[in-house]
């Protein structure tokens, strides 16, 4: 990172351009006290020289083949799961970039599609009555069935999150996707032969369950293939193909719906999900396993093995910090259990669950910004607007693909600018655009000359709102929490994640149809507080992670305690480290630079110097909003 201020600890430094000695180092090392192995110099071919050899973890990371395996899952006999035998082979490390994204962008479409099919089915007078909850306008009882058919789902998915997070951790994410596939195959069958309201919200927990796995693991299991460099594009690139999902889901219902067999109308799309997910199912067994993961369990070569086919050039510096990340972990592999990271105890389980709170609400706050609300009833909201239901569906439709769009941006934005600008700045415009709409949903509302003209309006703001989104924030709370977490919990770390997502979701959907009722166009209104309401949890409470290796980010939480990022990155500061400011996006590569720090009394002095708009502006940049 950029030069920082700090004070003078007395520890030597160097500029970025020249190497710590050996004995500048070393008394580095003393003075960083307890905090020296999340900070030391990670061993690569071109740094062994600067390393110091006396250092007992040295040894070990110079013999990383000697990683002690560990012992099989007594499950995992039993279980489908990753062979290096069966791994496809491609000419370039590119090629398998593409393809594990494509793969990845997959499941992620079928979540897409998953989430997005029941958009129109719950509109369908045939599904209404064989569940038994027709009509649904003013009737409170099927009105709130019908929100809990949606929302049942989503506890579902909550549960089997933790299941997947805890299988990927003992027999592999492989194996945790496979078994994801599975139980979300049977849940689609089910789904697809419903012929009561029981029978449905049975149907909906079992796909849930399996679509909580592969929500908690993909994500992992993407991040941690891919290069520090690309993880967020890595990442929006499959959520366009989420969105691709959702807007694939609504247009088959849309074409569907004109088929004078409406019993068809709707179980055909359902069906439909099947088809993704075989396809996954017969293709996830021919793709590498988490590097991170083997090394973890002590098959390093395999690691290298899979770094060498999905890298360009060298990959013995990424090997060697994964190992002595695992290393580390593998002291604290008694914290690797759901309890202990919420009901902590130790200093170690008290930043994992720092961490499980980041993720959790991270995920909630997504919610809360609007987007469920907005696409999942926006029918509803653009016929409250004075269109008619099949212009109302059309106009929905063509949200859908203006906000799959949308999400390109984040390819080319998520690791440029980083995630924190990133979610702000997305919050900021879309409260902008739910302010106006909401305010012009009111005369939407009401019958005159120029009712049509507000209701085009609304649904202007409506597209500018879920392509904002589509921008900044949906691809940002899945990515967030693949990068907090340590490997020996990665997996159960995304699994928290989606635990948040299920929560915030199922509550949405559960009272948005009342909602929509009750208040009108001030639900609007409503998402417009909601996304000022978030913005400050986000500046004061999120690190930077983008263009960091995964294997520094506890950097972060082992040398801090405050929850305020800017008081821990003080705290960093203090202890004599200059990479201390982890409110703007990280620069360098594996290894921390050791550069010249600015001290207190200088960086005092340029605050005198500059002008207040010239030291706003600065002050902006290194909260990382600039």
């Amino acid at each position: 990172m950029s030069p920082s201020p700090h004070p003078g600890s007395g520890a030597p430094h160097a500029t970025s351009t020249a190497p710590l000695s050996e004995k500048a180092d070393t008394e580095h090392n003393e003075q960083a006290g307890s905090s020296v192995d999340s900070f030391r110099p990670i061993v690569t071919p071109h740094a062994r020289e600067k390393y110091n050899p006396k250092d007992e973890n040295a040894a070990e990371i110079d013999h990383i083949e000697d990683v002690t395996p560990l012992p099989e899952w007594w499950m995992s006999k039993f279980l489908p799961g990753y062979s290096p035998k069966r791994m496809l082979k491609f000419k370039n490390p590119r090629s398998y970039y593409w393809a594990i994204n494509l793969l990845a962008g997959l499941a992620i479409l079928f979540y897409g599609y998953d989430q997005g099919v029941m958009s129109q089915v719950n509109l369908n007078e045939n599904y209404l009555k064989l569940m038994g909850i027709y009509p649904t306008t003013g009737n409170p009882r099927n009105l709130a069935a019908l929100g809990g058919i949606v929302s049942v789902y989503y506890g579902g998915s909550l549960i089997g999150a933790l299941v997947g997070g805890e299988i990927a951790d003992r027999s592999g994410r492989i194996t945790a996707i496979i078994l994801g596939v599975m139980t979300s195959i049977v849940g689609a069958i089910f789904q697809t032969s419903a012929m009561n309201i029981t029978w449905m919200c049975c149907a909906r927990v079992v796909t849930g369950l399996g679509v909580g796995a592969i929500d908690a693991v993909i994500p992992v299991w993407s991040s941690e293939v891919s290069s520090h460099q690309a993880r967020g594009s890595f990442l929006a690139i499959e959520f366009f193909l989420n969105i691709g999902g959702l807007a694939l889901a609504y247009w088959i219902e849309i074409f569907t719906s004109f088929s004078s067999n409406q019993v068809m109308a709707w179980r055909t799309p359902i069906a439909l999900q099947i088809v993704f997910l075989i396809t996954i199912l017969i293709l996830i067994p021919f793709f590498p396993e988490s590097p991170r993961y083997l090394a973890k369990v002590g098959r390093v070569d395999e690691a290298r093995t899979v770094l060498a086919a999905t890298r360009s050039g060298d990959v013995e510096g990424e090997l060697h910090a994964i190992v002595r990340s695992v290393m580390h972990d593998r002291q604290n592999a008694k914290d690797n259990r759901y309890i202990s990271m919420i009901f902590a105890k130790t200093k170690t389980q008290r930043e994992l669950r720092w961490r499980v709170v980041l993720s959790v609400w991270l995920q909630i706050m997504q919610e809360l910004v609007g987007i469920g609300v907005i696409t999942v009833y926006a029918i509803d909201l653009i016929q409250g607007a004075g269109f008619s239901q099949s212009e109302s569906k059309l106009l929905a439709g063509f949200n859908d693909i203006s906000y799959m769009f949308c999400v390109l941006f984040a390819v080319f934005t998520l690791d440029r600018f980083g995630r924190r600008s990133t979610m702000v700045w997305g919050a900021v415009g879309m409260a902008i655009f739910l302010l106006a709409g909401g305010i012009l949903d009111k005369y939407a509302q009401a019958a005159g000359p120029n009712q049509r003209a507000f209701g085009g309006a609304v649904v202007a703001m409506t597209f500018l709102y879920t392509g904002t989104f589509g921008a900044t924030w949906l691809v940002t709370p899945w990515l967030y929490p693949t990068e907090l977490f340590p490997t020996y919990v990665r997996a159960k770390g995304g699994a928290w994640s989606v635990v948040g997502w299920s929560i915030g979701n199922g509550i949405i959907t559960m009272i948005t149809p009342f909602l929509f009722q009750a208040i009108g166009y001030g639900v609007l209104l409503l998402l417009f507080g909601l996304n000022i309401f978030v913005i400050p949890f986000i500046i004061f409470m999120y690190p930077e992670t983008s263009g960091r290796p995964l294997e520094q980010i506890d950097d972060f939480f082992s040398n801090s305690t405050s929850w305020n990022v800017f008081t821990a990155s003080r705290q960093i500061r203090d202890q004599g480290f200059a990479d201390h400011r982890w409110t703007r996006k990280y620069q360098g590569g594996f290894e921390h630079e050791f550069v010249q720090p600015e001290t207190q009394d200088e960086e005092k002095d340029i605050n005198r110097k500059e002008g207040f708009a010239r030291r706003m502006k600065r002050n902006a940049s290194n909260a990382g909003l600039l």
